[in-house]
């Protein structure tokens, strides 16, 4: 068995001071939105609990889909690579950058600078000197890692993933089914059509569709919506669940659930896998970290809950 945990949207805290420089951009509307909402609720000892839980579970991989920081000052970024080492070392947890990770200009490159050790593939197996998409193996397990962060607007939190990514992730993905891999894509927005607002939506996800109907995956994970959601792509021989996850830094009694992380168990092999999520975090009405849901997704390498629709979803 494998098991890899997931958790994404980590926005720590606390926000730094900014200079009037740093404020005369977009982020004078990130620091406004922290001030108004996400101060009271995105901070404390919510996501340092949870991260303690989760290293008790011991995976044997963490998967972290961006977002690690609000604003993309220097002083985040550098804070946030202390958090990830304090995580665990680049040879246990995979990362991808979120809108957040390149809020303004600029912003994407240092966030990769003081990051990249997490976001490296297994050089001998990643065929293209670009970025992203890389490629990790770990035991029979493949995590493929894609970038759809990029600097927008005002107001604006849309990702893209365009043709030539799509390309090299598809490569990369039919050498690791080949290999008789479980395959594992990682992306911070989520890959479906109306999974969140037009100004947070992913342009050109019509591309990483493609790739999955051409040839597959077995597991997609994003964070981005801050909610805990399941959606099915159609790939080729089979439907592909797409899995989100909570804030891993939401306190309870917000509008959006309350922190989590999502735990995978792997079993099987290239025709009989199975795939069971156990998500972990805090209850709305109980005291402490716990078991939240329980649900397989895979079984003799099935979809237990194919939908033909791209958009069908489950959510609470």
């Amino acid at each position: 068995m494998f098991r890899l945990a997931h958790l994404s949207d980590i926005h720590l805290g606390p926000l730094p001071e900014l200079s009037f420089r740093e404020l005369a951009s977009k982020r004078v509307t990130g620091w406004y939105n922290w001030q108004r909402n996400r101060r009271r609720m995105m901070f404390g000892d919510t996501l340092s609990d949870l991260v303690l839980d989760l290293k008790a579970e011991n995976p044997d991989h963490i998967a972290v889909t961006g977002d690690l920081v609000n604003l993309a000052t220097k002083k985040e970024t550098i804070a946030s690579g202390l958090w990830l080492r304090d995580l665990g070392t680049p040879q246990l947890v995979s990362l991808v950058p979120g809108n957040h990770d390149a809020y303004v200009p600029g912003a994407l490159k240092r966030s990769y600078k003081e990051w990249q050790p997490y976001m490296t593939g297994d050089d001998a197996l990643n065929s293209s000197r670009k970025s992203f998409p890389y490629l990790r193996i770990r035991d029979n397990v493949a995590i493929l890692g894609v970038s759809t962060a990029e600097a927008t607007a005002p107001f604006f939190a849309t990702g893209t993933f365009k043709r030539g990514q799509a390309l090299r992730l598809a490569k990369l993905l039919e050498t690791t089914r080949a290999l008789g891999l479980f395959r594992v894509v990682l992306i911070h927005h989520p890959p479906i059509s109306g999974s969140t607002s037009w100004h947070k939506r992913l342009i050109g996800k019509q591309f990483f569709s493609k790739v999955m109907r051409d040839v597959g995956a077995e597991l997609v994970l994003h964070g981005h919506t801050h909610l805990d959601t399941l959606y099915w792509l159609k790939g080729p021989d089979k439907q592909i669940p797409v899995v989100g996850v909570p804030s891993a830094s939401q306190a309870p009694g917000s509008k959006n659930p309350a922190s989590r992380y999502n735990l995978f168990e792997i079993t099987g092999g290239p025709a009989t896998w199975t795939l069971i999520q156990r998500e972990r975090g805090l209850r709305e009405h109980e005291h402490g970290i716990g078991w939240v849901r329980e649900r397989e997704l895979l079984a003799d390498g099935r979809a237990i809950d194919a939908r033909p629709r791209e958009d069908a979803k489950e959510a609470v």
